[in-house]
């Protein structure tokens, strides 16, 4: 008995396994009341509105201005700078470097021991002396007649007092050597050296800062190349001073493209007057470029296929595909060039359920009105 429920339950489950899949055989289904159900053709409920027309979203094509931007972070310099050294080695007896004080140029900074110098100086003016001494009597004498100064004595007198003037002026500038003066003027910066050191030839002393003006070196990317040329304005932000927008302009851009960052140096400089920029302070550098007015539609109006981009428009109620060529992009919007006029309604949504000459209704046209007939 229990076989024979098995196998007419397996018989059930597999009849009932066959109308899920296959349905009733024997015709089409039926209406409860034993009509088959009607279906709605086109312009009816679940059919193209219009009579087979497709619904899509129109939109005027556009022209705007694009503005190309190019961001860089760099550092500052001072528009001029120097390190301070000693052309001599010497002992140092007097120093004038307090930080952060202001200089201009040729004002003694360092004293070297200057002694030794003075003496050498004093001696050589003495063998100076002397020598113009001799020529003078000389000259006087062949003047006079005297044969016993040729010409030959006279010129060695004559050669040894350039020799005593070429002493004199080395001396002199071996004098000048032991007192150190600022090159530029600007700011002094912080210095090691103290009164009583030997300060040893080239040794650094300490730095001046020009900061009047500074100059911003960045690296922006290969294709900025046509948008560089000198005094071109850069904007400049630096965190030291947040919310402030400062002005400068290209001072000057490399000759050629790194090999390896495919990059281009860039120097803007930006005035200082007031000093409240730092050099060595961090900056973003923005430079812009307004473009004449584009055709621009979102991006959402681009469709692809295997010849590349295109949109469609609208054309005498029916939908046509153009190809176009993409300038820029950015965020929604795509800027490019079409052979369209501005105004050109263009589909931005649906296009993809469309073929060339589609009918097509516009979702957002208002809701046209017919009259009721009363029942």
């Amino acid at each position: 008995m229990k076989k024979l429920l098995y196998v007419i339950a397996s018989i059930g489950i597999i009849a009932g396994a066959y109308v899920w899949s296959f349905g009733l055989p024997g015709g089409a289904p039926t209406g409860a009341d034993g009509q088959a159900p009607v279906t709605q053709g086109p312009g009816g409920p679940g059919g193209r509105p219009g009579g087979g027309a497709t619904t899509v979203v129109l939109t005027p094509l556009d022209m705007q201005p694009f503005e190309d931007t190019f961001r860089a972070i760099g550092n500052s310099q001072a528009v001029s700078s120097a390190t301070v050294t000693s052309d001599v080695s010497g002992r140092i007896i007097e120093l004038n470097l307090t930080p952060n004080a202001r200089v201009s140029q040729g004002d003694v900074l360092v004293q070297l021991d200057a002694r030794a110098a003075t003496l050498s100086l004093e001696t050589a003016q003495s063998e100076l002396e002397q020598a113009d001494a001799t020529v003078a009597r000389y000259e006087r004498l062949q003047q006079s007649g005297n044969l016993t100064v040729t010409d030959v004595t006279l010129s060695e007198a004559r050669l040894a007092q350039r020799l005593a003037q070429a002493n004199v002026a080395q001396a002199e500038l071996a004098l000048e050597d032991l007192t150190i003066r600022a090159p530029i003027s600007g700011k002094i910066g912080l210095s090691d050296v103290n009164v009583g050191d030997f300060l040893t030839a080239n040794t650094p002393i300490v730095t001046i800062d020009n900061a009047s003006a500074l100059l911003v070196e960045f690296e922006l990317p290969e294709r900025s190349v046509g948008f560089l040329a000198i005094g071109r304005e850069v904007t400049l932000e630096t965190p030291s001073l947040t919310g402030r927008n400062l002005h400068g302009e290209i001072a000057s851009f490399d000759s050629r493209i790194d090999d390896v960052t495919r990059s281009v140096t860039v120097k803007a400089r930006v005035e200082n007057p007031d000093e409240i920029l730092w050099p060595g302070m961090t900056f973003t550098a923005r430079l812009s470029d307004l473009s004449d007015p584009l055709l621009v539609v979102p991006t959402t109006a681009i469709t692809w296929s295997r010849d590349g981009a295109s949109i469609w428009f609208e054309q005498d109620g029916k939908a046509q595909s153009i190809p176009v060529t993409i300038l820029h992009r950015r965020d929604e919007n795509v800027w490019l060039d079409v052979d369209l006029p501005a105004g050109t309604m263009i589909i931005t949504e649906g296009a993809h359920k469309l073929r060339g000459g589609s009918q097509i209704t516009d979702a957002n046209a208002a809701p046209q009105l017919t009259d009721r007939e009363p029942t």
